[in-house]
């Protein structure tokens, strides 16, 4: 996961976009590129470009060659990188999360969220970690996120005594309120000309002149669902010579999934003896979590990069000449539409579950890698923000999918390269394994160098500051089980399976490659 900053910021932590990748030849990725688009990301090559590595698979290897070094020496080409897909008129973007008056917030924002607080609590013991996770699965409380340092959780100020009841003396008095008004700040994040209600109502014509426009209007605001598709149709008949639009698989409420494919494939060989190559394709995906809107903002302001600057910039246009980028701006659109219309922080798709009146499975704890529910007995219930399904690929989107990635192989000459899951808060390079932290990843020192170039891209690219690490060191929830593993006995773990496996990043890294 890399958490990095775009113009647009979410609710979540200021800037946000949480980003997984998986990368085959990190040398050539400019997916480093993406990530000045987007807040948090995962990232790991599905192969290695090291000549002294044991772990080389010539199936994987790009070209059917191998380059001796890392990415770090060519960070000169990176940055370059970096600048053509998001120099070019760059639009001026409000930020989304600037303070809002009080007095301009409509009445219902403020007697829905008002009544909730989030707080920031300080760790400054070993077992503060611990004891605050415990106590947060207990009450099913909302952790937006967490450091070896601090962890930021919503909830009803009702519930702060009972929380405070659950927690040693070291943390009743070591906390503070993140932010003065969570309506406030819900309010915020929509449309203006729109934000007295829940939806936003724009043209085929408004649709036409944003894409056009060159200050990117469409960019200036997060755009529902019922926004989103027109444009990506738009998109797909404006630009027939390099974008496709794509349908993944069907929502479980029966809305499809698209993605535009981006790419420019070569010709056919002329040779009838040339065995097929499958096309080197990387998968960037946003939305997973509903209320993530700057994942899904992200994910289309890549798109609308690759695609207008095909052609003028030689360096995208060597990129989709070389690779298809199939882009999924929201996984969840169910989610997505309901945080739009009703609940600006729902999180989890809409699936039904066992409990009637508790919907919804968090799709990135339910595919099949190392998938075994969750460990917590709290989070196994399907009230928790983190509820992981009774078993893998329940959710219908996550075997959407899956189901789509491996008939892409099997049947259509795709090779998969890549993958990015951009989700929001924390500023982190997250790479594999999400599951488990005694488990080293055949490839962790590609992992591990690619994550510190795209740290360094982004730095110098920025100024942003952001940490890598493995997602099972990741700090997005953390874990409530006591263990022998030393790196997560006082920090937090990860909603993506760090606590319980089924993360798409493992899926992507461990099964289909």
């Amino acid at each position: 996961r890399i958490d990095h900053r775009l113009q647009l910021r979410s609710l979540f932590g200021g800037p946000a976009s949480t980003m997984r990748f998986s990368i085959a030849e990190p040398s050539q990725l400019v997916c480093a590129a993406l990530l000045t688009s987007s807040s948090l990301i995962t990232a790991f090559p599905w192969s290695t470009d090291h000549h002294d590595s044991k772990h080389i698979n010539s199936h994987h290897t790009i070209g059917g060659s191998q380059r001796s070094g890392g990415i770090l020496p060519q960070l000169t080409w990176l940055h370059a990188s970096i600048e053509a897909i998001f120099s070019p008129s760059k639009p001026e973007v409000k930020a989304l999360c600037t303070k809002t008056s009080k007095s301009s917030t409509p009445a219902h924002f403020k007697t829905r969220y008002d009544k909730d607080i989030v707080l920031r609590f300080n760790l400054t013991n070993p077992s503060d970690a611990p004891a605050l996770s415990e106590a947060a699965s207990t009450l099913f409380l909302d952790v937006w996120a967490s450091t070896p340092t601090w962890a930021d959780i919503r909830l009803a100020s009702s519930d702060l005594p009972s929380l405070l009841g659950l927690l040693p003396g070291s943390l009743q008095e070591s906390y503070a309120p993140l932010m003065d008004s969570l309506g406030d700040a819900v309010y915020a994040t929509y449309p203006k000309k729109d934000a007295d209600g829940l939806k936003t109502k724009h043209t085929y014509t408004d649709l036409m002149t944003q894409a056009q426009d060159g200050n990117n209007m469409f960019f200036q605001d997060y755009q529902p669902l019922s926004v989103l598709v027109p444009w990506m149709k738009l998109m797909a008949s404006m630009f027939t010579t390099h974008v496709t639009l794509v349908n993944i698989g069907k929502s479980s409420e029966g809305r499809e999934i698209p993605a535009l494919r981006i790419g420019v494939r070569p010709p056919p060989s002329s040779s009838l003896t040339d065995p097929p190559v499958g096309r080197k394709t990387i998968i960037i995906n946003g939305g997973s979590h509903a209320r993530e809107w700057i994942g899904t903002s992200s994910v289309t302001y890549v798109a609308w990069h690759l695609i207008s600057e095909y052609g003028k910039n030689g360096q995208i246009t060597k990129l989709l000449h070389e690779f298809d980028w199939v882009l999924i701006p929201t996984l969840n659109p169910d989610g997505y539409v309901y945080s739009w219309d009703s609940d600006r922080l729902w999180r989890k798709n809409r699936q039904e579950t066992s409990l009637k009146y508790c919907k919804g499975i968090d799709l990135d704890r339910n595919f099949g890698y190392k998938f075994d529910g969750s460990p917590s007995a709290s989070q196994s219930n399907p009230c928790s923000e983190s509820y992981p399904g009774e078993e893998a690929f329940q959710a219908t989107e996550a075997k959407a999918l899956s189901d789509w990635a491996e008939n892409e192989e099997a049947n259509n000459n795709v090779t998969f390269i890549g993958f990015l899951d951009l989700h929001s808060y924390s500023q982190q390079v997250l790479y594999p394994w999400s599951y488990t932290c005694d488990v080293e990843p055949p490839t962790l020192e590609n992992l591990e160098e690619l994550g510190i170039g795209i740290a360094k891209a982004i730095r110098i690219s920025s100024g942003e500051e952001y940490t890598v690490q493995s997602a099972c060191e990741g700090n997005v929830e953390f874990s409530s089980r006591t263990s022998t593993e030393s790196k997560r006995d006082t920090k937090f773990g990860t909603r993506d399976g760090g606590i319980g496996g089924g993360s798409a990043l493992d899926w992507m890294y461990g099964t289909l490659h």
